[in-house]
């Protein structure tokens, strides 16, 4: 192979994003000169990167081979699986290949961006339906999870087939969708599975992630419990299953629809185009929904992550149409994504001071996972007969797990990879022999930036400690200004003792260096940052400016 990693006569696998971590998934598979590439999602940053929401994978590796790839290829529409199509298919320059849900909710990304032109958008239609892009001949084999038209791909090459699940549970209720059948996949891997590329994220659950049918049945359990009061749901807007469900679940109870969060309104519209939700109930305005008896409503919200600006947060607040009164209830039919745990908190302590029952799926069966559990992912090990297993989305522990799951099954090789690592699946025995940057990059206002670039290390910094101006004048005063410093009322104390040691260090400077402004400011602000260590006892950045600089 080349130092270069082009992949030649050997079929490669590369992660630049989604392996070591959950979400931010984006796959490439490199053959005979050419790549393509599955999934271009991006992760939301939470408290990690200050004043940034969303995160992408450093691109730089497949950027600088632009004219290697031949297209990108979508398994599903969740936004750690396209959320980043507006910030880079442009510039990468290949057609995207999608179903038509999926592809109708990447078509306004794109409108929105301003980018409807600007990418080719193939719209495969029909249910394993099969191109071919360079040496990949690529199938849509349709499975359950948690959004419409949720799809693996069979990928053929000349080195044998891959099959990369994407998201995927096994379902035989899931309510909208038909998903492969075992006998379909049992033939799949009879015609030999070179590699199976499989989602790693509920293997430490022992059990089967469970039916979306019996969801329905808890569902309609639950909100009948509570006759005479306001429901409100709560669940992911983009799980267009779950919303078929409390369609249902409000007329069988008796009660009218009312949809809050702009997510569902846009799910709800791209779903009924493409033919799901064919018969789910005409939602009723706020105005009409607070007017009906509390026991007649049934309202979809969206904001069960603790999102602030989202429907259930100003609920809680008591700063949207949606009122509840002490008693109503709100029917969590999510889980709680890792790292949200705080802001849901928030959100239901503020609920309960209002004396809101709240219910989960801890406490009722409301909601099942989109992933699969341990004896799924054993059921798929025995259909596809894998000769090599790649586990990806999922953190370290997650991918080692499953590892070691798919050789106690039977599975004779097992790669754990990260993002970066070229895994070298074909010919010869399968294993990294290589690697490249997988950084992370932030949207930071209007700018797409390194993730570990100077201006969010500073911002971290200044997070931490605060910040100090000290400007220095020509007439030797001595100007200081901070932010963050837990001073209050010792701060004028604090700035006559800093003033007074910053004269002293600026005096002490010799020879050249009194006329050097680097080296003035240097000890200005070494004495700066001193004196506020001393008084505070944090290390805030300082930052020195010259009079008429």
């Amino acid at each position: 192979m080349k130092n270069d990693h082009s992949p030649e006569d050997e079929l490669l696998f590369l992660a630049l994003g989604g392996s070591g971590e959950i979400g931010m998934n984006v796959n490439l598979y490199g053959c005979r000169g050419r790549w393509v590439m599955v999934d271009l999602g991006m992760t939301f940053s939470g408290e990690v990167y200050p004043g940034v929401d969303l995160v992408f994978a450093d691109l730089q590796f497949i950027e600088e081979r632009a004219d290697q790839l031949d297209a990108i290829v979508l398994t599903h529409a969740h936004e750690d699986h396209i959320g980043a199509i507006p910030y880079f298919a442009a510039d990468l320059d290949v057609p995207i290949y999608a179903t038509p849900f999926t592809m109708d909710l990447v078509r306004r990304k794109l409108a929105e961006a301003g980018l409807q032109d600007a990418v080719e958008l193939i719209t495969i239609e029909e249910d394993h339906g099969q191109f071919t892009v360079g040496p990949f001949t690529i199938t849509y084999v349709p499975l359950a999870h948690s959004i419409a038209e949720g799809n693996a791909l069979l990928i053929d090459t000349p080195h044998g087939r891959v099959f990369h699940t994407g998201d995927w549970k096994l379902d035989e209720d899931p309510i909208v969708g038909q998903p492969t059948t075992e006998q379909e996949l049992r033939e799949i891997g009879a015609e030999g599975v070179l590699a199976l590329v499989c989602d790693s994220t509920n293997v430490f659950n022992p059990a089967p992630s469970g039916s979306e049918g019996a969801v329905y049945r808890g569902l309609l359990d639950e909100v009948g419990r509570h006759e005479g009061r306001r429901v409100v749901v709560t669940t992911f807007a983009s799980n267009v299953a779950r919303l078929q469900t409390l369609g249902e679940v409000a007329r069988e109870t008796g009660r009218q629809l009312c949809v809050a969060g702009r997510s569902l309104d846009r799910i709800i519209e791209v779903a009924q185009k493409n033919g799901y939700l064919a018969d789910f109930p005409e939602p009723v305005d706020f105005d009409t929904a607070m007017a009906l008896p509390r026991g007649e409503v049934l309202v979809i919200a969206t904001g069960g992550q603790g999102e602030p600006r989202a429907a259930l947060a100003r609920i809680a607040e008591g700063n949207h149409p949606i009122e509840l009164a002490r008693g109503d209830v709100i029917l969590f039919s999510s889980r709680q994504i890792p790292g949200n745990e705080l802001a849901i908190g928030a959100v239901q302590n503020r609920l309960a001071e209002r004396g809101i029952v709240m219910v989960s799926d801890r406490q009722s069966m409301i909601h099942v996972s989109g992933h699969p559990g341990r004896p799924e992912l054993e059921a798929l090990y025995d259909w596809l007969q894998p000769d090599i297993l790649i586990p990806v989305h999922g953190e370290m522990r997650h991918m080692h797990e499953q590892a070691r799951l798919g050789l106690a099954n039977g599975i004779p090789h097992a790669v754990v990879q990260k993002n970066g690592d070229i895994v070298r699946l074909a010919p010869g025995a399968p294993g990294v022999i290589g690697r490249v940057r997988a950084g992370r990059l932030v949207l930071d206002g209007d700018l797409i930036v390194p993730a570990d670039g100077e201006a969010m290390t500073m911002r971290r910094r200044i997070m931490r400690d605060g910040v100090v101006i000290v400007v220095l004048h020509g007439d030797e005063t001595v100007t200081i200004d901070s932010v963050g410093l837990p001073l209050d009322e010792d701060y004028a104390d604090f700035v006559a003792e800093a003033r007074v040691d910053i004269r002293k260090s600026v005096s002490a400077l010799r020879g050249a260096d009194r006329r050097a402004p680097a080296a003035i400011k240097e000890a200005a602000r070494l004495a700066a940052r001193r004196a506020a260590q001393r008084w505070s006892g944090k290390r805030p950045q300082v930052r020195v400016l010259l009079h008429g600089e």
